[in-house]
């Protein structure tokens, strides 16, 4: 069985010693594999050895910076990475497996203040859907987040292929004639009639919350928003709350399918929206 990174089975003994969850196990898993790949590519210590006791502080310190400049991830991903590299180098350290811990003098970031959440996209869709710099799959991101679905429900298998678009607008029905002509082939190759597949030959042609960030990551510079999922539909809900301020929570929850314990929290959020 190959492996992603260097004693990447006696790091996962550990992981699965500390009994997380296996979404945080992966998360490691990600990161070092990720790490390494970039040394391998990019990093002349480890391209000439290959061999993890040679790495540095400053070693360290290019993939950060590296993923702060040209992935720009924020500084609580940046200290989640941190963390995820820090106990790997101790746990190395701990079995003398490095003479170093490049790790320690580096310091985690300070906690950014929460952006304001966006809620006039929605007013903006039409505008959007028309906008041919944008992916099909990020017009299709915010078109289906219009109509109220969450990523998790309109990525699980067998939920799109189900929908009927014939009440939708009328730009939201011109668009799906535009994407037809771009999912149409990709559903014959992998006999699939969902919306969001892979591009590439795969087992499970469906199309992952990473994947289609992929997609939606460089469209931001375009659209001049945070294109992440979570944070478009926070924003629906808050728009379609302004929008809606006669309804009673009952109303609300059933037509947004809200838990009952959340609609204060969304209700206080539009109140305070600008």
């Amino acid at each position: 069985m190959s492996v992603d990174y260097p004693y990447q089975d006696a790091f996962d003994r550990l992981l699965d010693q500390r009994d997380m969850a296996t979404a945080t196990h992966d998360e490691y898993t990600a990161t070092l594999k990720d790490f390494f790949h970039y040394l391998e590519n990019f990093n002349p210590t480890y391209q000439r050895t290959h061999q993890v006791n040679q790495l540095q502080t400053t070693d360290v310190q290019q993939y950060l910076s590296m993923l702060v400049t040209a992935r720009q991830i924020k500084n609580q991903t940046y200290n989640k990475i941190l963390s995820h590299l820090n106990v790997y180098f101790k746990f190395l350290f701990s079995h003398q497996w490095t003479p170093y811990l490049p790790t320690l003098d580096l310091k985690s970031k300070p906690k950014q203040p929460a952006q304001p959440i966006n809620y006039q996209w929605v007013d903006n869709l039409e505008t959007f859907l028309r906008d041919e710099r944008l992916h099909v799959y990020t017009r299709l991101t915010l078109l289906l987040i219009a109509q109220g679905y969450p990523e998790q429900a309109f990525l699980k298998p067998g939920m799109t292929a189900q929908l009927q678009p014939t009440n939708w607008s009328p730009a939201a029905r011109q668009f799906l004639k535009r994407f037809q002509a771009f999912i149409i082939p990709l559903q014959q190759r992998f006999q699939c009639p969902d919306w969001f597949l892979k591009q590439r030959a795969a087992a499970d042609p469906h199309l992952t919350l990473p994947g289609l960030h992929k997609y939606l990551r460089p469209d931001e510079a375009i659209i001049g928003f945070s294109l992440s999922p979570t944070v478009l539909y926070q924003g629906y809900l808050i728009n379609y709350l302004r929008r809606n301020p006669q309804k009673t929570d009952q109303e609300v929850i059933a037509a947004l399918h809200l838990p009952p314990d959340s609609i204060d929290y969304y209700r206080r959020l539009a109140q305070r929206a600008d």
